[in-house]
């Protein structure tokens, strides 16, 4: 694993968190993989204590999960979690930018445009990680200028999630096809023109797609790992 160099000075625990938060969204742990708290110590050259309470935060944000005496796991979505995930989203993302349209219209405007502006070289290079940031952009900037502090803190709760999903499930596929640039580019302009019957039935396929190829892209690591144990008991 290459060293996880921390920036700027927050506080130590707050620094750790905010880096392997963007770890784990840009798939650099796999979902369900374990993350040790003295591997990450030593990489980040830092005590096991800031570690532990970084764990403690990303485990509150939903990112990890803690099974006392076994270890800290990246999390992993069940089939039931994605349907309530995709159900939050739907209900909170057309009414996010209805209200980020009558309180900051133009500032919404720019941040979807910067979005889709990094998409494109991110699809030219195939790279899912760029394509995943850039995506995640687009739709946080719906809550950013939305000025409502508790939808904004609402969808902090899963933003972390959505985005980690995103890199590690739906980037890969959306780099290789432009449906999903083109929805965004869409979803810009019905914006614009303030037509939100349309924008919300268009993000309610947005979403509902993703959350199908979450399904079976979870599905078919189900699998793989079935078949690896069968393989094992076979050796055994």
């Amino acid at each position: 694993m290459r060293s996880l160099k921390l920036d700027t000075p927050k506080s130590l625990s707050q620094r750790v968190v905010l880096r392997l938060r963007q770890a784990i969204i840009d798939g650099e742990f796999a979902l369900g993989a374990a993350i040790s708290e003295e591997m990450v110590a030593n990489s980040f050259g830092v005590s096991r204590t800031p570690v532990r309470e970084a764990m403690g935060q990303l485990q509150a944000q939903g990112l990890v999960v803690i099974r006392p005496q076994v270890g800290s796991f990246v999390f992993t979505p069940s089939a039931e979690d994605i349907t309530a995930l995709c159900t939050f989203r739907i209900a909170l993302e057309p009414k996010g930018a209805e209200l980020a349209f009558r309180h900051d219209r133009d500032g919404t405007i720019a941040t979807m445009s910067e979005a889709i502006a990094a998409m494109e070289p991110a699809i030219a290079a195939k790279d899912n990680i760029a394509y995943g940031r850039a995506d995640a952009s687009f739709h946080e900037g719906l809550f950013a200028h939305c000025g409502n502090r508790y939808l904004i803190e609402s969808y902090q709760l899963v933003s972390g999630r959505v985005a980690a999903l995103r890199t590690n499930l739906t980037s890969p596929i959306d780099v290789r096809t432009r449906s999903s640039f083109d929805e965004h580019r869409k979803l810009l302009d019905l914006f614009a023109r303030s037509e939100f019957a349309a924008f919300e039935a268009l993000m309610t396929t947005h979403i509902t797609n993703s959350g199908l190829v979450y399904a079976k892209a979870l599905k078919v690591e189900a699998l793989k790992v079935e078949a690896l144990k069968v393989e094992a008991l076979k050796v055994d």
